[in-house]
């Protein structure tokens, strides 16, 4: 059990990821009237969200804080960055995280820039959710990881959850951030119920969690993959490869003190993420790790992710395009098997 489940594990009680994000919604809003949830169809009217998340949420704080929007990306985006620079902290829903591609001026030219550009005299906080992944055959207009578009964006803090923990502590922290935060939501994670502290409290952006000890290898994930990680770490233990597995969380500023020590102890790294591997999220780790731990690992730093092609629909062309146990399972022992 990590350091901070610990220190939150008075009482666990088991829920999914759709119930953390609504749990800590209605926490930030019963604490702050100007914590406000905006999007298509988030209220109970419409059925509180494309799956459900938000359900609940208008009968109890009113449509005034629960606004149900047009199907206009620009404008839920909008509303949200003037919402927050006249005071408010809004949670704007982009349905699906391909649909972000409409609202990019607004998320990349001024939500993320607005404080930079006043010179710190506005701040732009709110947060952007939006949900994603492959697995569920939505193919390739909806299923997308593009978390590397927006960590190359400065002013945007950019946030994938993996456990309900997660999920209930980051958002709890987002939503107080002074700064645009985007949460991405995939799909696997929002509805695997697992055991939670029941007083989860926030969790600090910018900070992972190391899952398991090991002193053979370290593996670098987040999201969904996630589970597939954990379910090869079973199978190296089983072969005699011990694995220190590390849950980002953020994806930018992403850790690098917890990922350079790990990396540094087993002399190791695999990194492996949903989306492309090409100029994916685990480039960027790869290429610090190899920079700044260069003469001190025994391999060099591995990387697994999607391909290079749009998710297909096709139910086999979808498992080929996700990174599978074996894969990870076959490049953790090549490396381990080095140095």
């Amino acid at each position: 059990m990590s350091t901070d489940t610990k220190a939150a594990a008075t009482e666990m009680v088991k829920m999914n990821g759709m119930q953390a994000i609504n749990a800590a919604l209605v926490e930030a809003m019963e604490a702050d009237p100007k914590v406000l949830v905006l999007g298509e169809d988030v209220a109970d009217r419409e059925g509180g969200g494309v799956i459900g998340v938000t359900r609940g949420l208008s009968t109890k704080f009113g449509d005034m804080r629960v606004r149900s929007t047009p199907i206009s990306e620009q404008a839920i985006i909008g509303a949200a960055i003037g919402a927050a620079m006249a005071g408010y902290k809004p949670v704007a829903e982009i349905m699906l995280m391909n649909f972000t591609t409409v609202a990019m001026d607004m998320i990349v030219n001024h939500a993320a820039k607005l404080r930079f550009m006043s010179g710190g005299q506005s701040q732009v906080p709110m947060v952007i959710r939006t949900l994603t992944g492959a697995g569920n055959q939505t193919a390739g207009q909806h299923a997308d990881f593009y978390e590397a578009w927006f960590c190359h964006t400065a002013g945007i803090k950019v946030v994938i959850p993996w456990t309900p923990a997660d999920f209930k502590g980051l958002y709890l922290s987002a939503i107080q951030d002074p700064d645009p935060v985007m949460i991405i939501e995939s799909g696997k994670t929002l509805f695997v119920p697992m055991e939670t502290p029941a007083n989860q409290g926030p969790i600090p952006i910018g900070k992972a969690q190391v899952v398991t000890e090991g002193s053979d290898l370290t593996i670098v994930s987040y999201g969904q993959m996630m589970f597939t990680v954990m379910q090869a770490v079973g199978e190296l233990a089983e072969a005699g490869v011990s694995v220190e597995v590390i849950n980002l969380r953020t994806i930018s500023p992403w850790d690098k003190e917890t990922v350079l020590a790990s990396a540094e102890k087993t002399g190791r790294l695999l990194v492996v993420h949903e989306a492309g591997r090409n100029f994916g999220p685990g480039a960027e780790i790869a290429a610090t790790v190899q920079e700044t731990l260069f003469g001190k690992l025994k391999a060099p730093v591995g990387r697994l992710g999607a391909p290079y092609c749009s998710v297909p629909f096709a139910k086999k062309l979808e498992d080929a395009f996700l990174v599978q146990p074996p894969e990870i399972v076959a490049e953790a022992k090549r490396l381990a098997a080095m140095g």
